[in-house]
Protein backbone atom coordinates (compact mmCIF):
# COMPACT_ATOMS: atom_id res chain seq x y z
CA UNK A 1 0.00 0.00 0.00
CA UNK A 2 1.40 3.40 -0.91
CA UNK A 3 1.40 6.26 1.55
CA UNK A 4 -0.83 8.32 -0.74
CA UNK A 5 -3.40 5.51 -0.92
CA UNK A 6 -3.34 5.08 2.86
CA UNK A 7 -3.95 8.80 3.20
CA UNK A 8 -6.79 8.66 0.69
CA UNK A 9 -8.48 5.83 2.60
CA UNK A 10 -8.08 7.68 5.88
CA UNK A 11 -9.39 10.90 4.41
CA UNK A 12 -12.43 9.08 3.06
CA UNK A 13 -13.14 7.62 6.48
CA UNK A 14 -12.70 11.03 8.10
CA UNK A 15 -14.55 13.25 5.65
CA UNK A 16 -16.81 11.21 3.31
CA UNK A 17 -20.23 10.01 4.47
CA UNK A 18 -20.98 6.78 2.56
CA UNK A 19 -24.21 5.63 0.96
CA UNK A 20 -25.99 2.62 2.52
CA UNK A 21 -22.77 1.39 4.17
CA UNK A 22 -22.40 0.11 7.72
CA UNK A 23 -19.91 1.92 9.95
CA UNK A 24 -17.91 -1.26 10.52
CA UNK A 25 -17.44 -1.69 6.78
CA UNK A 26 -16.50 1.94 6.18
CA UNK A 27 -13.98 2.00 9.05
CA UNK A 28 -12.24 -1.20 7.96
CA UNK A 29 -8.51 -0.81 7.32
CA UNK A 30 -9.03 -2.66 4.04
CA UNK A 31 -11.78 -0.39 2.73
CA UNK A 32 -11.67 -0.90 -1.07
CA UNK A 33 -10.37 1.97 -3.17
CA UNK A 34 -11.20 1.44 -6.85
CA UNK A 35 -8.95 3.52 -9.08
CA UNK A 36 -9.43 2.32 -12.67
CA UNK A 37 -11.80 0.45 -14.95
CA UNK A 38 -11.39 -1.41 -18.23
CA UNK A 39 -14.29 -3.19 -19.95
CA UNK A 40 -15.99 -5.53 -17.48
CA UNK A 41 -13.21 -5.17 -14.90
CA UNK A 42 -12.05 -2.65 -12.32
CA UNK A 43 -8.76 -2.33 -10.43
CA UNK A 44 -8.06 -1.33 -6.84
CA UNK A 45 -5.25 0.82 -5.46
CA UNK A 46 -2.96 -2.22 -5.19
CA UNK A 47 -3.44 -3.25 -8.81
CA UNK A 48 -5.78 -6.14 -8.10
CA UNK A 49 -8.33 -6.83 -10.86
CA UNK A 50 -11.99 -7.53 -10.08
CA UNK A 51 -14.85 -8.55 -12.35
CA UNK A 52 -17.59 -5.94 -12.03
CA UNK A 53 -20.52 -8.29 -11.48
CA UNK A 54 -22.97 -5.51 -10.68
CA UNK A 55 -22.19 -3.07 -13.52
CA UNK A 56 -21.15 -0.56 -10.90
CA UNK A 57 -24.68 -0.27 -9.58
CA UNK A 58 -26.75 -1.72 -12.45
CA UNK A 59 -25.54 1.09 -14.70
CA UNK A 60 -22.19 0.54 -16.47
CA UNK A 61 -23.88 -1.28 -19.35
CA UNK A 62 -21.20 -0.52 -21.93
CA UNK A 63 -18.29 -1.26 -19.61
CA UNK A 64 -15.54 0.89 -18.15
CA UNK A 65 -13.00 2.97 -20.04
CA UNK A 66 -14.95 3.84 -23.22
CA UNK A 67 -12.94 6.54 -24.98
CA UNK A 68 -15.82 7.44 -27.33
CA UNK A 69 -18.14 8.32 -24.45
CA UNK A 70 -15.39 10.30 -22.72
CA UNK A 71 -14.71 12.16 -25.97
CA UNK A 72 -18.38 13.10 -26.30
CA UNK A 73 -18.32 14.57 -22.78
CA UNK A 74 -15.11 16.47 -23.46
CA UNK A 75 -16.35 17.90 -26.75
CA UNK A 76 -19.60 19.05 -25.15
CA UNK A 77 -17.74 20.69 -22.25
CA UNK A 78 -15.64 22.66 -24.69
CA UNK A 79 -18.66 23.76 -26.71
CA UNK A 80 -21.30 24.36 -24.01
CA UNK A 81 -20.62 23.12 -20.50
CA UNK A 82 -23.94 24.21 -19.03
CA UNK A 83 -27.35 25.44 -19.99
CA UNK A 84 -30.85 24.81 -18.67
CA UNK A 85 -34.15 23.57 -20.06
CA UNK A 86 -36.05 26.42 -18.40
CA UNK A 87 -37.62 28.66 -21.06
CA UNK A 88 -34.90 27.60 -23.50
CA UNK A 89 -33.11 24.44 -24.58
CA UNK A 90 -29.82 23.25 -26.08
CA UNK A 91 -28.88 20.74 -28.80
CA UNK A 92 -27.66 17.78 -26.72
CA UNK A 93 -30.84 17.61 -24.61
CA UNK A 94 -32.96 17.76 -27.76
CA UNK A 95 -30.87 15.07 -29.48
CA UNK A 96 -31.01 12.80 -26.42
CA UNK A 97 -34.77 13.19 -26.02
CA UNK A 98 -35.33 12.50 -29.72
CA UNK A 99 -33.14 9.39 -29.67
CA UNK A 100 -34.89 8.06 -26.56
CA UNK A 101 -38.28 8.69 -28.17
CA UNK A 102 -37.18 6.66 -31.20
CA UNK A 103 -36.28 3.74 -28.92
CA UNK A 104 -39.30 3.96 -26.62
CA UNK A 105 -42.65 2.14 -26.89
CA UNK A 106 -45.20 3.83 -29.16
CA UNK A 107 -46.85 6.91 -27.71
CA UNK A 108 -44.15 7.56 -25.12
CA UNK A 109 -42.37 10.32 -26.97
CA UNK A 110 -41.74 13.03 -24.39
CA UNK A 111 -38.85 12.98 -21.89
CA UNK A 112 -38.44 15.05 -18.72
CA UNK A 113 -34.78 14.92 -17.70
CA UNK A 114 -33.45 14.83 -14.14
CA UNK A 115 -30.20 13.62 -12.57
CA UNK A 116 -31.00 10.28 -10.90
CA UNK A 117 -33.42 7.40 -10.60
CA UNK A 118 -34.90 8.71 -7.35
CA UNK A 119 -35.55 12.07 -8.98
CA UNK A 120 -37.10 10.28 -11.95
CA UNK A 121 -39.61 8.49 -9.70
CA UNK A 122 -40.24 11.70 -7.75
CA UNK A 123 -40.94 13.50 -11.02
CA UNK A 124 -43.30 10.76 -12.20
CA UNK A 125 -45.30 11.01 -8.98
CA UNK A 126 -45.47 14.78 -9.23
CA UNK A 127 -46.48 14.72 -12.87
CA UNK A 128 -49.22 12.21 -12.08
CA UNK A 129 -50.69 14.33 -9.31
CA UNK A 130 -50.56 17.55 -11.29
CA UNK A 131 -52.02 15.84 -14.35
CA UNK A 132 -55.06 14.62 -12.43
CA UNK A 133 -55.51 18.03 -10.80
CA UNK A 134 -55.30 19.75 -14.18
CA UNK A 135 -58.10 17.49 -15.45
CA UNK A 136 -60.38 18.36 -12.55
CA UNK A 137 -59.73 15.13 -10.61
CA UNK A 138 -58.31 16.62 -7.42
CA UNK A 139 -59.30 13.54 -5.41
CA UNK A 140 -56.85 11.32 -7.33
CA UNK A 141 -53.89 11.59 -4.95
CA UNK A 142 -53.19 7.98 -3.86
CA UNK A 143 -50.43 5.70 -5.14
CA UNK A 144 -50.23 1.91 -5.05
CA UNK A 145 -46.88 0.13 -5.18
CA UNK A 146 -45.63 -3.39 -4.46
CA UNK A 147 -44.27 -4.97 -1.31
CA UNK A 148 -40.47 -5.01 -1.07
CA UNK A 149 -40.14 -2.72 -4.11
CA UNK A 150 -37.36 -0.13 -4.04
CA UNK A 151 -38.18 3.10 -5.87
CA UNK A 152 -35.64 5.58 -4.51
CA UNK A 153 -34.59 7.81 -1.65
CA UNK A 154 -36.34 11.16 -2.08
CA UNK A 155 -39.38 11.57 0.13
CA UNK A 156 -41.97 10.76 -2.52
CA UNK A 157 -39.96 7.89 -4.03
CA UNK A 158 -39.27 6.56 -0.53
CA UNK A 159 -42.98 6.70 0.27
CA UNK A 160 -43.81 4.31 -2.55
CA UNK A 161 -40.84 2.10 -1.66
CA UNK A 162 -42.04 -1.08 0.03
CA UNK A 163 -39.08 -1.73 2.35
CA UNK A 164 -39.89 -0.63 5.89
CA UNK A 165 -36.33 -0.44 7.23
CA UNK A 166 -35.40 2.15 4.61
CA UNK A 167 -38.41 4.28 5.53
CA UNK A 168 -38.52 4.12 9.33
CA UNK A 169 -35.67 6.62 9.98
CA UNK A 170 -37.46 9.32 7.97
CA UNK A 171 -41.14 8.94 8.83
CA UNK A 172 -43.78 10.06 8.60
CA UNK A 173 -43.74 9.96 4.80
CA UNK A 174 -46.58 10.48 2.31
CA UNK A 175 -49.72 8.97 3.80
CA UNK A 176 -51.58 8.27 0.56
CA UNK A 177 -49.67 5.11 -0.40
CA UNK A 178 -50.72 1.44 -0.23
CA UNK A 179 -48.70 -1.65 -1.10
CA UNK A 180 -49.89 -4.88 -2.70
CA UNK A 181 -48.09 -8.25 -2.91
CA UNK A 182 -45.26 -8.74 -5.36
CA UNK A 183 -45.07 -11.82 -7.60
CA UNK A 184 -42.49 -13.81 -5.61
CA UNK A 185 -43.41 -17.48 -5.88
CA UNK A 186 -46.60 -16.83 -7.84
CA UNK A 187 -47.69 -19.06 -10.68
CA UNK A 188 -50.83 -18.88 -12.76
CA UNK A 189 -53.14 -21.70 -11.62
CA UNK A 190 -54.01 -24.45 -14.08
CA UNK A 191 -56.72 -23.23 -16.41
CA UNK A 192 -56.45 -19.69 -15.03
CA UNK A 193 -54.96 -16.39 -16.11
CA UNK A 194 -52.92 -13.59 -14.55
CA UNK A 195 -56.18 -12.20 -13.17
CA UNK A 196 -56.23 -15.14 -10.73
CA UNK A 197 -52.84 -14.33 -9.19
CA UNK A 198 -52.95 -13.45 -5.46
CA UNK A 199 -51.00 -10.25 -6.15
CA UNK A 200 -53.56 -9.07 -8.69
CA UNK A 201 -56.40 -9.92 -6.32
CA UNK A 202 -54.60 -7.97 -3.60
CA UNK A 203 -54.35 -4.94 -5.87
CA UNK A 204 -58.06 -5.09 -6.67
CA UNK A 205 -58.93 -5.24 -2.97
CA UNK A 206 -56.88 -2.12 -2.26
CA UNK A 207 -58.51 -0.20 -5.11
CA UNK A 208 -61.94 -1.20 -3.85
CA UNK A 209 -61.09 -0.22 -0.26
CA UNK A 210 -59.65 3.15 -1.21
CA UNK A 211 -62.14 3.90 -3.98
CA UNK A 212 -60.99 3.83 -7.63
CA UNK A 213 -61.80 7.52 -8.00
CA UNK A 214 -59.02 8.34 -5.47
CA UNK A 215 -56.18 6.40 -7.15
CA UNK A 216 -53.56 8.46 -8.98
CA UNK A 217 -51.34 5.64 -10.24
CA UNK A 218 -49.97 2.15 -9.79
CA UNK A 219 -46.16 1.92 -9.92
CA UNK A 220 -44.11 -1.25 -10.48
CA UNK A 221 -40.84 -2.45 -12.02
CA UNK A 222 -41.00 -4.78 -15.05
CA UNK A 223 -38.57 -7.04 -13.16
CA UNK A 224 -38.59 -6.19 -9.45
CA UNK A 225 -35.04 -5.96 -8.14
CA UNK A 226 -35.63 -5.97 -4.38
CA UNK A 227 -36.97 -9.34 -3.34
CA UNK A 228 -34.73 -10.96 -5.92
CA UNK A 229 -35.09 -10.40 -9.69
CA UNK A 230 -38.81 -11.14 -9.76
CA UNK A 231 -39.84 -11.88 -13.35
CA UNK A 232 -43.60 -11.37 -13.83
CA UNK A 233 -45.89 -14.27 -14.80
CA UNK A 234 -47.26 -14.21 -18.34
CA UNK A 235 -50.05 -11.67 -18.73
CA UNK A 236 -49.25 -9.86 -15.48
CA UNK A 237 -48.54 -6.47 -17.01
CA UNK A 238 -51.51 -6.70 -19.34
CA UNK A 239 -53.65 -7.25 -16.25
CA UNK A 240 -52.14 -4.19 -14.55
CA UNK A 241 -52.97 -2.15 -17.66
CA UNK A 242 -56.57 -3.33 -17.69
CA UNK A 243 -57.02 -2.63 -13.98
CA UNK A 244 -55.65 0.90 -14.30
CA UNK A 245 -57.89 1.56 -17.29
CA UNK A 246 -60.96 0.45 -15.34
CA UNK A 247 -59.95 2.53 -12.32
CA UNK A 248 -59.11 5.57 -14.45
CA UNK A 249 -55.62 5.87 -12.97
CA UNK A 250 -52.17 5.93 -14.58
CA UNK A 251 -49.65 3.09 -14.79
CA UNK A 252 -45.98 3.87 -14.06
CA UNK A 253 -43.21 1.45 -15.04
CA UNK A 254 -40.11 2.08 -12.94
CA UNK A 255 -37.31 1.15 -15.34
CA UNK A 256 -34.39 2.78 -13.57
CA UNK A 257 -32.66 -0.62 -13.75
CA UNK A 258 -34.37 -2.39 -16.66
CA UNK A 259 -34.29 0.35 -19.30
CA UNK A 260 -31.72 0.39 -22.11
CA UNK A 261 -30.92 -3.28 -22.45
CA UNK A 262 -30.67 -4.88 -19.02
CA UNK A 263 -33.33 -7.50 -19.91
CA UNK A 264 -32.51 -7.74 -23.61
CA UNK A 265 -34.85 -5.05 -24.97
CA UNK A 266 -34.55 -1.28 -24.95
CA UNK A 267 -37.21 -1.28 -22.23
CA UNK A 268 -38.47 -4.01 -19.94
CA UNK A 269 -41.97 -2.75 -20.70
CA UNK A 270 -41.52 -3.93 -24.27
CA UNK A 271 -40.27 -7.37 -23.26
CA UNK A 272 -43.27 -8.04 -21.03
CA UNK A 273 -45.95 -6.37 -23.15
CA UNK A 274 -46.61 -3.58 -20.68
CA UNK A 275 -48.24 -0.39 -21.89
CA UNK A 276 -47.41 2.13 -19.16
CA UNK A 277 -48.30 5.79 -19.17
CA UNK A 278 -44.95 6.81 -17.73
CA UNK A 279 -41.52 5.12 -17.69
CA UNK A 280 -38.79 6.20 -15.31
CA UNK A 281 -35.15 5.63 -16.27
CA UNK A 282 -31.59 6.43 -15.18
CA UNK A 283 -28.45 4.24 -14.73
CA UNK A 284 -28.01 2.61 -18.16
CA UNK A 285 -28.94 5.73 -20.12
CA UNK A 286 -25.34 6.96 -19.73
CA UNK A 287 -23.70 3.71 -18.58
CA UNK A 288 -22.80 5.66 -15.46
CA UNK A 289 -20.40 8.01 -17.27
CA UNK A 290 -22.47 11.02 -16.17
CA UNK A 291 -25.50 11.48 -13.88
CA UNK A 292 -28.77 11.44 -15.80
CA UNK A 293 -32.30 10.18 -15.26
CA UNK A 294 -35.68 10.94 -16.70
CA UNK A 295 -39.33 10.19 -17.20
CA UNK A 296 -40.85 9.15 -20.51
CA UNK A 297 -44.47 10.34 -20.61
CA UNK A 298 -47.30 9.63 -23.03
CA UNK A 299 -47.61 12.51 -25.45
CA UNK A 300 -51.36 12.87 -24.95
CA UNK A 301 -50.90 13.27 -21.18
CA UNK A 302 -48.26 15.95 -21.69
CA UNK A 303 -50.53 17.74 -24.14
CA UNK A 304 -53.49 17.62 -21.76
CA UNK A 305 -51.42 19.09 -18.93
CA UNK A 306 -49.78 21.81 -21.00
CA UNK A 307 -53.09 22.79 -22.62
CA UNK A 308 -55.00 22.86 -19.34
CA UNK A 309 -56.10 26.39 -18.35
CA UNK A 310 -55.40 25.54 -14.70
CA UNK A 311 -51.85 24.35 -15.37
CA UNK A 312 -50.21 25.32 -18.66
CA UNK A 313 -46.88 23.91 -17.47
CA UNK A 314 -45.34 21.08 -15.48
CA UNK A 315 -44.55 22.87 -12.22
CA UNK A 316 -41.32 21.03 -11.53
CA UNK A 317 -37.68 21.32 -12.50
CA UNK A 318 -34.06 21.33 -11.38
CA UNK A 319 -30.75 23.00 -12.09
CA UNK A 320 -29.18 19.92 -13.64
CA UNK A 321 -32.15 18.50 -15.57
CA UNK A 322 -31.01 17.73 -19.13
CA UNK A 323 -27.46 18.92 -18.44
CA UNK A 324 -25.57 19.36 -21.74
CA UNK A 325 -22.69 17.07 -20.81
CA UNK A 326 -24.92 14.33 -19.39
CA UNK A 327 -27.24 14.32 -22.39
CA UNK A 328 -24.28 14.32 -24.80
CA UNK A 329 -22.98 11.28 -22.94
CA UNK A 330 -26.40 9.65 -23.22
CA UNK A 331 -26.40 10.09 -27.00
CA UNK A 332 -22.91 8.61 -27.33
CA UNK A 333 -23.75 5.71 -25.02
CA UNK A 334 -27.11 4.80 -26.55
CA UNK A 335 -25.70 5.10 -30.06
CA UNK A 336 -22.99 2.60 -29.09
CA UNK A 337 -25.55 0.24 -27.55
CA UNK A 338 -27.52 0.35 -30.81
CA UNK A 339 -24.63 0.17 -33.27
CA UNK A 340 -22.72 -2.58 -31.45
CA UNK A 341 -25.69 -4.94 -31.17
CA UNK A 342 -25.67 -5.00 -27.39
CA UNK A 343 -29.32 -6.04 -27.03
CA UNK A 344 -28.69 -9.10 -29.17
CA UNK A 345 -25.58 -9.83 -27.10
CA UNK A 346 -27.71 -9.94 -23.95
CA UNK A 347 -30.35 -12.16 -25.54
CA UNK A 348 -27.67 -14.52 -26.86
CA UNK A 349 -25.62 -14.83 -23.68
CA UNK A 350 -28.53 -15.02 -21.25
CA UNK A 351 -28.83 -18.72 -22.18
CA UNK A 352 -25.17 -19.25 -21.29
CA UNK A 353 -25.70 -17.43 -18.00
CA UNK A 354 -28.81 -19.41 -17.16
CA UNK A 355 -27.23 -22.75 -18.05
CA UNK A 356 -24.29 -21.89 -15.81
CA UNK A 357 -26.60 -20.96 -12.94
CA UNK A 358 -28.47 -24.24 -13.43
CA UNK A 359 -25.18 -26.12 -13.07
CA UNK A 360 -24.20 -24.18 -9.96
CA UNK A 361 -27.58 -24.86 -8.38
CA UNK A 362 -27.40 -28.57 -9.22
CA UNK A 363 -23.94 -28.87 -7.67
CA UNK A 364 -24.67 -26.92 -4.49
CA UNK A 365 -27.59 -27.81 -2.17
CA UNK A 366 -27.23 -24.44 -0.43
CA UNK A 367 -28.67 -22.72 -3.54
CA UNK A 368 -32.43 -22.60 -3.12
CA UNK A 369 -33.02 -21.22 -6.62
CA UNK A 370 -31.95 -18.59 -9.09
CA UNK A 371 -34.27 -16.00 -10.61
CA UNK A 372 -33.99 -13.41 -13.33
CA UNK A 373 -33.70 -12.77 -17.04
CA UNK A 374 -31.41 -10.98 -19.49
CA UNK A 375 -28.43 -9.78 -17.47
CA UNK A 376 -30.25 -9.44 -14.11
CA UNK A 377 -30.21 -12.38 -11.65
CA UNK A 378 -30.09 -13.47 -8.03
CA UNK A 379 -29.10 -16.71 -6.36
CA UNK A 380 -31.06 -17.32 -3.17
CA UNK A 381 -29.49 -19.41 -0.43
CA UNK A 382 -31.01 -21.97 1.92
CA UNK A 383 -29.66 -24.40 4.53
CA UNK A 384 -30.33 -27.47 2.38
CA UNK A 385 -32.46 -27.45 -0.75
CA UNK A 386 -32.95 -31.23 -0.69
CA UNK A 387 -34.27 -31.43 2.88
CA UNK A 388 -36.10 -28.10 2.75
CA UNK A 389 -34.19 -26.76 5.75
CA UNK A 390 -34.06 -22.96 5.79
CA UNK A 391 -31.28 -20.76 7.13
CA UNK A 392 -31.43 -19.63 10.72
CA UNK A 393 -31.44 -15.89 11.32
CA UNK A 394 -27.83 -16.09 12.56
CA UNK A 395 -26.74 -18.06 9.48
CA UNK A 396 -28.49 -15.65 7.12
CA UNK A 397 -26.90 -12.60 8.75
CA UNK A 398 -23.46 -14.19 8.80
CA UNK A 399 -23.68 -15.14 5.12
CA UNK A 400 -24.70 -11.64 4.03
CA UNK A 401 -22.32 -9.65 6.22
CA UNK A 402 -19.28 -11.91 6.38
CA UNK A 403 -19.18 -15.00 4.16
CA UNK A 404 -20.28 -13.44 0.86
CA UNK A 405 -18.14 -10.26 1.09
CA UNK A 406 -15.02 -12.24 2.04
CA UNK A 407 -15.64 -14.83 -0.68
CA UNK A 408 -16.19 -12.19 -3.33
CA UNK A 409 -12.89 -10.59 -2.47
CA UNK A 410 -11.06 -13.95 -2.67
CA UNK A 411 -12.61 -14.74 -6.06
CA UNK A 412 -12.03 -11.22 -7.46
CA UNK A 413 -15.77 -10.70 -7.98
CA UNK A 414 -17.47 -7.43 -7.06
CA UNK A 415 -21.22 -7.69 -6.70
CA UNK A 416 -23.85 -7.43 -3.97
CA UNK A 417 -25.03 -9.55 -1.08
CA UNK A 418 -28.71 -8.82 -0.50
CA UNK A 419 -31.06 -9.62 2.38
CA UNK A 420 -34.19 -7.86 1.14
CA UNK A 421 -36.66 -10.73 1.00
CA UNK A 422 -34.11 -13.54 1.22
CA UNK A 423 -30.40 -14.29 1.54
CA UNK A 424 -29.14 -13.61 -1.94
CA UNK A 425 -26.26 -12.90 -4.28
CA UNK A 426 -27.10 -10.35 -7.00
CA UNK A 427 -25.62 -10.58 -10.50
CA UNK A 428 -25.85 -7.78 -13.06
CA UNK A 429 -22.80 -7.83 -15.35
CA UNK A 430 -22.04 -5.20 -18.01
CA UNK A 431 -24.11 -5.76 -21.14
CA UNK A 432 -21.03 -5.74 -23.36
CA UNK A 433 -19.68 -8.86 -21.62
CA UNK A 434 -18.56 -11.63 -23.99
CA UNK A 435 -18.41 -15.40 -23.51
CA UNK A 436 -15.08 -15.17 -21.68
CA UNK A 437 -16.42 -12.62 -19.19
CA UNK A 438 -19.59 -14.64 -18.59
CA UNK A 439 -17.53 -17.78 -17.89
CA UNK A 440 -15.30 -15.75 -15.56
CA UNK A 441 -18.42 -14.50 -13.78
CA UNK A 442 -19.83 -18.00 -13.37
CA UNK A 443 -16.48 -19.26 -12.07
CA UNK A 444 -16.46 -16.51 -9.47
CA UNK A 445 -20.04 -17.25 -8.47
CA UNK A 446 -19.22 -20.94 -8.07
CA UNK A 447 -16.36 -19.99 -5.74
CA UNK A 448 -18.62 -17.74 -3.69
CA UNK A 449 -21.31 -20.42 -3.40
CA UNK A 450 -18.66 -22.95 -2.37
CA UNK A 451 -17.68 -20.64 0.50
CA UNK A 452 -21.30 -20.53 1.68
CA UNK A 453 -21.46 -24.31 1.46
CA UNK A 454 -18.28 -24.68 3.52
CA UNK A 455 -19.65 -22.32 6.17
CA UNK A 456 -22.82 -24.39 6.43
CA UNK A 457 -20.77 -27.58 6.75
CA UNK A 458 -22.17 -29.28 3.67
Amino acid sequence: MTTSTANLRGQAQAHLLPHFTRATTWRDDNLPVIVRGDGAYVFDDQGRRYLDGLSGLFCVNMGHGRSDIVAAASQQMQQLAYWTNWSATHPSAVEAATLIADLAPDGLGTTFFVSSGSEAVESALKFTRQFHLSQGNKQRVKFIARDMAYHGTTMGALSVTGIDRFKTPFGPLLADVRHFPNTHGEKIPAGGTAADLPSIQGLLRIIEEEGPETIAAVIAEPVQNSGGALVPPEGYWQELRAICDRAGCLLIADEVITAFGRVGQWFGSTRFGAEPDLITFAKGVTSGYAPLGGVLIRDNLVGALMDSPSAGMFSHGGTWGGHPVSTAVAVANLTAVRDEGILNNVRTLETTLQNGLNTIQANHPCVKEWRGTGFLYVLEFTRDRHSGRELSSVEAETIVRKILPEAMKRTNLLTRADDRGGTMLVLSPPLMANQEVVHDLLSGVDGVVTAVEEYLGQ
